[in-house]
């Protein structure tokens, strides 16, 4: 079943959100002072991770996985620990940030068997799969689309949803820029290249819209409305909803690459577009089915 919202936006929003993305480097926002930072299990299958926990969300209530956008290529870390904050309150639990390796000196699958190490460890731990949620953005939500696909591929254990938020869903697709968005549709090419490696950019794992989405969890997926890569998304998610998958898309009217980026400052959060993500987000994750 597939779930399409609009969700609205004035210009004036629509430009509030863009002047923050374009300060997020120069005025960078802080970690709220409640946030925890300390290991709540032993092993993160040898991947470099920080738990994040906020909103007073224990083990017990699940492990939100938060895997980082950035091209394939970039982290920032000191970032990536305030969206898995916010991540870690909207679905009330510890949000675990991964430190997957990175192309080029790492191409595929690195960053991929990072993401299913991970989520190995945390079932090894007794972390129920039913109460695993993994959230990635950009090439972040590729990556957890990737290992949705090996996991499904393998009959592993499922997590009980997926959050990726403007993923690229096609490496060999070559999208028209519309010139509303912010990145330039002519990067993706050269970010596919130095991903990939030797693997090829029109088979799946690597690119998720040739895989095969039977048997995947529910997804929620947000996108901008403006982006490049909302015609992608928009084709994933039909794909995966016609195999039966449960899908919901959200479309941000108006909203550039990586318009979720409004969470990250504190003093933001009165920004609708800031307010709406977060919210969705939580009433999502309240009605997935118990597992």
């Amino acid at each position: 079943m597939l779930t399409i919202t609009h969700v609205p936006a004035s210009q004036h929003e629509s430009d509030a959100v863009r002047a923050r993305m374009q300060q997020v480097f120069s005025d960078p926002p802080v970690l709220d002072g409640d946030a925890e930072l300390r290991p709540l299990l032993p092993e993160t299958g040898g991947v470099p991770a920080t738990w994040v926990t906020s909103g007073g969300a224990t083990i017990e209530d699940g492990v939100t996985v938060y895997v980082h956008g950035g091209g394939f290529s970039f982290s920032n870390p000191a970032m990536e620990r305030i969206m898995a904050c916010r991540l870690s309150k909207a679905t009330g639990r510890p949000a675990l940030a991964v430190d997957y390796r990175l192309a080029p000196a790492h191409p595929y699958p690195a960053a991929v068997e990072d993401v299913l190490a991970v989520h190995r460890s945390l079932l090894a731990q007794g972390v129920p799969a039913g109460k695993i949620l993994l959230v990635g953005e950009s090439a972040g939500g590729t990556l957890i689309l990737s290992a949705l696909l090996r996991l499904a591929a393998a009959g592993e254990p499922m997590p009980v949803g997926a959050v990726p938020v403007s993923p690229i869903t096609d490496l060999a697709a070559k999208p028209a820029g519309n010139g509303r968005d912010s990145i330039d549709p002519a990067i993706l090419g050269p970010i596919a290249t130095q991903y990939l490696g030797e693997a090829r950019p029109d088979q799946a794992p690597q690119s998720p819209i040739y895989g095969d989405p039977r048997g995947l969890p529910p997804m929620l997926l947000p996108v901008g409305g403006d982006e490049i890569v909302l015609d992608d998304a928009r084709r994933f998610a039909e794909a995966a909803a016609g195999a039966g998958v449960p899908v919901e898309v959200d479309v941000y009217e108006g909203m550039p690459h990586a318009f979720h980026a409004a969470v990250l400052f504190a003093e933001d959060a009165h920004l609708p577009t800031a307010a709406a993500f977060l919210s969705r987000l939580t009433d999502w994750v309240t009605r997935l089915p118990a597992r």
